[in-house]
């Protein structure tokens, strides 16, 4: 079975293989099948898999896939299969009708599969039950589709702005990979996205067809999976009442004479039927170039032996780094017996020691000659193949010595092996953490397991549950030895290790061939020269490159094993801290019992004699693990304080992380001490705080681990010179690389104007970077990082008495700060966003250019909002704004809302959250109406979002409203954006609208509560005196609260919102082989222009009643229905350009601070 890394078995022990010799016959037998998944086919062939699944409760899965993808389009229908899938999930009448259910649906497209899924909770809010809806929902979209010619337009529209929005440089280099790879088969060429030229020009006829040809039941399986409330004998019956009636699909009729046709048609001959349609024997359906030898009958028909690959390179101007895959495509071995598994695990074990060498190897130098290298083995079943890939990643002028380091740790691998220290410390590292998801078998979510069911399926694995897989795993770990691992890594490097020596020449020919070997470098890159910095041609050629990876490495020393010590603090030196120093609990500031307990939130609240204070909190969450975390106020606001320079506590973290050890101890001592207690840590600052979390194992000493660890981050803090410039070449290379994304990009610019020579809220120059010195880093940073100024929250399964006994001891011996060091973190001033420049400036409306081969746009506004806990303006009457709306009664109070005394609106907009929670439900209403009017109605963008950053200490904060569009409709979309966000001020909130936005953030709060992080988020700055307003209390009422919001409420967050001319700024970002005019050429100037000063466009004037319409009867609302994010998969590239988009935010100081903590 899949591990916990997804390292999947290479290949099979079978009965003649010479590998099966000496070990237990038990390695040939089969795994045990997960006995809570049932498997079943209707009579019309479509195949469906149930399984019982308690997290989260009330609620189930229903996913239905479709065999059918990218791959299987002909050559005049590339995109089709994505554009049916918009256009069938979308024109569903059924679907629509679970809205305002708590149900959320999607949909997406990938090279091997379309796949629609429905979560939903058991009943609706009148007690109707769901699943019988669901599953008609369901069938509605697959199998009763209607291609109504507006919705095919709609959808049209929306796929080809999804195309301009995800056409990021890291798309293009993805198709390039895939290019490469598959070489051989369509899968190097149909992308799910398709061809726009091709999407623009085709009938509703060829969707229909392409609809015809592939949906149908025996090309379908249904996944069910939840904490469903009949048995799994009643679920296949409501699946059977479901859709076992839809028709089986045949194939045409075989050709009849024109008397049988008569005599049919007369009713003298019964028709005569073309066979049954069946799905591919194999998925997808396509031939592979391996680069071994392999059995037949583990590889699709036609499957063939690849040769060694030669150097491609992809050179373009957007790319910034310089970066090489070498590829190895290899069958799919179907992991079905103990060999298999074990074969797994020795693979993880290998390449868990190559990446820690590769890791040593990084801290060695200054600055690093590599950015990243990486080996990753791992199956795909979207490709129908698995695949070894060598990733190595660099600064251009740095590619040779980055090479000489991957190719040099590759060698000593694949040569000397590992050590007896490294077998032992991993073998016992995966048993624990399997032993660990074991005990964690009842908490994995349902969505969780049916993609893993869904996946394995895909690629023919045995599918365990957590439990039989440990239980399979104990069975074959002391069987591995040091020969098997040996002779493994000379098998999986081989075909980078020997690259360009003749197979028959080879230490260990079996290994096979590199398949693949692809380089993007960029086009160009900046040197220093006399006149300040140029930009040069970057030339290399892919001889160069081949020449390079066939260069000796030359002497190697087989490495050698690393100390690891039982503890980072010995215990008698705590000890002798606690007798010395006599730590004790301090009476908290707030209602708790004389335990320090609060029975309804169930925390335990404590503060230590040297002014740490601590919440901790048991939950069942995740059996035998645990979260920390340690919050320090201050951050980088800090850095205009006591004259720290910019950038000084966002590179100062970075340097402390980069250093990656505390105390006496080497980073490689301390990286195996984590290792050993599974621990995770992280430590990032932002404006106002630095953070680190811990994610661990609670046995064997585990909390004591970690709080050994973060007891030496702030008493005994590593700081070194080299550290510190890995550190700057980050800041630098990101700041580079800033200037080629279209979104980061554009993002920084409208920053700049915002805050000016505010540098809180901007990441740091280059000029700033370079300034830093490690002594001002290593003040800046230990400034925040004193007793009275750290709050420590904990969360897991965890014993309160170990609690209180390690927290006294770790934390209680730190030493008490100075009373003055707390008094000065509380002078930063206001985030102020610039108000002086008129609204005609053209700093308030910016736009940039960004030089592409492919034309992309995209653009941001943003604008001032309050702090988190910012009393909101007083409500105002707002009869005789909407004296016209049909205003609905406000529902009735829930018991819970009465006991908290919330139905008074005096009592509730005194409450601490009310800002908060009035700001959540204002942001869900906005992001509903910008997807039903900009994308919906309009068809101006595939993706819009309006995003709060409200602040915890600084006072103010700011809302970003983002959106994608074509170079020609940006202004367009952008206008329509800000006048729709503006339009809550003239088009009332409907109850409708507020009571589908309290159904989301409630049922997404009470999914939440299953994780601790989310728990670690609500806990945190419960105590901090830098959030007085943050109390247990907030925890307590936060659901009675969203539960009693109005729409007046609603208001006062949206009013609190600065949407004048006065107050907002903008950034246009295009991308594009030529620069347009300035100011843009009519129409588009002139739409945005009249748009945003008069709030009236044509194109929404044209679209006015079908917004009214859509709104009436809820239109896939963002809010309750994700189908605004439609996926179309290839390679995760829609994920990383949302994931770009997201990372300009955050960089930028944009993101919601409020999205895990309330």
């Amino acid at each position: 079975t899949k591990l916990s890394d997804g390292f999947i078995c290479h290949s099979s022990l079978k009965e003649d293989s010479p590998e099966t010799a000496d070990l237990p016959e038990f390695l040939l037998e089969s795994l045990e099948p997960n006995p809570r998944v049932t498997r079943g086919t209707l009579a019309n062939g479509l195949k469906y898999v149930i399984s019982h699944n308690k997290l989260p409760p009330n609620r189930f899965e229903a996913h239905l896939e479709m065999h059918v993808g990218s791959v299987d389009e002909l050559e005049h229908e590339q995109g089709v299969a994505h554009l049916v899938e918009h256009v069938t999930f979308l024109g569903s009448k059924k679907r629509e009708q679970l809205l305002g259910t708590g149900t959320r649906s999607n949909a997406y497209t990938d090279f091997h599969h379309t796949v629609f899924h429905i979560h939903a909770p058991l009943k609706s809010t009148d007690g109707r039950p769901l699943l019988p809806e669901a599953l008609a929902a369901l069938d509605d979209i697959a199998f009763q589709a209607q291609f109504l010619p507006t919705r095919i337009e709609k959808e049209r529209r929306a796929v080809l702005a999804e195309a301009q929005m995800m056409n990021t440089i890291e798309y293009r280099v993805d198709c390039q990979l895939l290019n490469q790879l598959h070489w051989e088969n369509a899968l190097g060429q149909r992308f799910p996205i398709g061809q726009e030229e091709q999407i623009k020009g085709w009938k509703g006829d060829t969707l229909r067809e392409f609809h015809k040809r592939w949906y149908f039941p025996a090309n379908a399986t249904l996944y069910l999976v939840g904490d469903l409330d009949v048995s799994t004998e009643e679920a296949e019956r409501l699946i059977e009442s479901s859709l076992g009636s839809v028709p089986a699909g045949r194939e045409p009729s075989p050709s009849l004479s024109e008397e049988e046709k008569k005599r049919e048609s007369e009713g003298k001959t019964k028709p005569v039927l073309g066979p049954l349609k069946t799905r591919h024997p194999v998925i997808p359906p396509v031939e592979h170039a391996f680069g071994t030898a392999f059995d037949p009958a583990q590889a699709p028909p036609g499957s063939r032996i690849a040769p060694e690959a030669g150097v491609y390179a992809f050179q373009h101007p957007l790319l910034q780094q310089f970066s090489l895959s070498l590829f190895q495509k290899l069958p799919v071995n179907k992991v079905s017996t103990y060999g298999d598994l074990r074969r797994s695990c020795m693979s993880r074990i290998v390449l868990s020691v190559l990446q820690f060498r590769v890791n040593t190897r990084y801290t060695e130098c200054s600055p690093p000659p590599f950015l990243a290298i990486e080996f990753d083995y791992s199956d795909s079943g979207r490709e129908g193949c698995a695949v070894s890939t060598l990733s190595i990643i660099a600064e251009p002028e740095d590619w040779r010595k980055a090479l000489s380091v991957g190719l040099e740790e590759v060698r000593r691998l694949h040569k000397h092996g590992v050590t007896p220290g490294e077998l032992q410390r991993y073998r016992s590292a995966m048993l624990r953490d399997s032993e660990q998801l074991a005990k964690q078998a009842d908490t994995v979510p349902s969505l969780d397991i049916l993609d893993f069911i869904m996946e394995s399926d895909a690629l023919g694995h045995t599918v365990m549950d957590q439990v039989l897989g440990h239980e399979a795993l104990v069975a074959v770990a002391d069987s591995i030895t040091l020969e098997d691992l040996d002779s493994l890594a000379a098998e999986l490097f081989s075909y980078v290790a020997e690259y360009g020596i003749p197979v028959s020449e080879r230490l260990y020919p079996a290994g096979g061939v590199c398949t693949a070997l692809v380089a993007c470098v960029p086009a160009t890159i900046i040197e220093d020269g006399p006149d300040g910095q140029v930009e040069k041609p970057f030339v290399i050629t892919e001889e160069e490159i081949e020449a390079a990876l066939k260069e000796e490495s030359g002497h190697m020393e087989a490495s050698l094993d690393v100390d690891v010590p039982p503890h980072l603090v010995p215990p008698s030196e705590i000890e002798a801290l606690v007798q010395k120093m006599q730590p004790h609990f301090l009476p908290v500031s707030q209602p708790v019992d004389k335990q320090g307990y609060d029975l309804e939130s169930q925390t335990y609240l404590r503060k230590l004699s040297n002014g740490v204070v601590v919440n901790y909190r048991k939950t069942s969450n995740e059996p035998q693990a645990a979260m920390v975390r340690m919050v320090a106020s201050g951050g980088r606001a800090q850095e205009e304080i006591a004259d720290r320079a910019p950038g000084s506590v966002a590179v100062g973290v970075r340097t402390l992380s980069e250093a990656g050890t505390v105390g006496h101890w080497e980073r490689e001592q301390v990286e195996l001490f984590c290792l050993s207690h599974l621990i995770n840590c992280s430590l990032e600052p932002n404006e106002e705080f630095i953070t680190m979390d811990f994610h661990f194992a609670v046995g064997e000493g585990g909390l004591q681990a970690v709080l050994e660890l973060l007891y030496l981050v702030i008493q005994q803090p590593r700081w070194d010179q080299p550290s510190l410039e890995r550190s700057k070449q980050m800041f630098l290379t990101h700041f580079r690389t800033q200037q080629k994304s279209l979104e980061r990009a554009t993002a920084a610019k409208l920053m700049e104007a915002a805050f000016g020579m505010d540098k809180r809220f901007l990441d740091p120059s280059p000029e700033d970077v370079q300034a830093l010195t490690l002594e001002g880093v290593a003040a800046a940073v230990e400034a925040q990082l004193f007793s009275s100024n750290l709050e420590v929250s904990i969360v897991g399964d965890i014993e309160p008495s170990e609690v209180d006994d390690l927290i006294l001891r770790y934390l209680g011996t730190l030493p008490p700060s100075n009373p003055e060091a707390l008094q000065k973190l509380g002078n930063e001033k206001a985030v102020q966003i610039i108000t002086s420049i008129p609204p005609t400036d053209l700093q308030r409306s910016q736009r940039l250019h960004l030089l592409d081969s492919d034309e992309r746009a995209c653009a941001y506004l943003a604008g001032p909002a309050p702090n988190s806990w910012e009393l909101l303006p007083e409500p105002t009457s707002t009869s005789s704004n909407f004296a016209s709306a049909n205003l609905s009664a406000s529902p009735t109070p829930s018991a819970l809302v009465l006991k908290k005394g919330f139905a008074d609106p005096l009592v509730r907009r005194s409450n601490a959250l009310f800002p908060r929670v009035s700001h959540s439900l204002a942001v869900e209403i906005i992001n509903s109406r910008l997807f039903t009017t900009v994308r919906d109605a309009l068809g101006l963008t595939y993706d819009v979002s309006f995003e709060l950053s409200n602040f915890e200490r600084l006072q103010g904060g700011w809302f970003v409203l983002s959106v994608t569009s074509t170079p020609t409709k940006i202004d367009e979309a952008m206008a329509a954006s800000l006048r729709t966000l503006r339009g809550l001020a003239t088009k009332r909130i409907s109850q409708r609208e507020i009571d589908r936005a309290r159904r989301t953030l409630l049922t997404r709060h009470e999914s939440d509560l299953k994780d601790n992080g989310y728990w670690l988020g609500l806990l945190t700055h419960v105590q901090a005196s830098s959030v007085p307003q943050k109390q247990l209390q907030c925890i307590n009422d936060l659901p009675a609260m969203y539960e009693a919001a109005t729409i007046d409420d609603v208001y006062q967050a949206y009013n609190s919102l600065a949407l004048d001319d006065e107050s907002l700024f903008s950034c246009i970002g295009v991308a594009g082989s030529s620069v347009p005019a300035s100011p843009p050429p009519p129409p588009q100037a002139a739409v945005f222009q009249q748009a945003v000063r008069q709030g009236q466009s044509g194109a929404e004037s044209a679209g006015r009643e079908l917004v009214t319409k859509l709104n009436q009867k809820n239109e896939v609302s963002k809010a309750e229905d994700s189908s605004k994010n439609i996926e179309t998969s290839v390679s995760q590239s829609a994920m990383a350009a949302a994931a770009a988009v997201v990372a300009a935010f955050r960089a930028a100081g944009m993101t919601d601070k409020n999205s895990t903590k309330q």
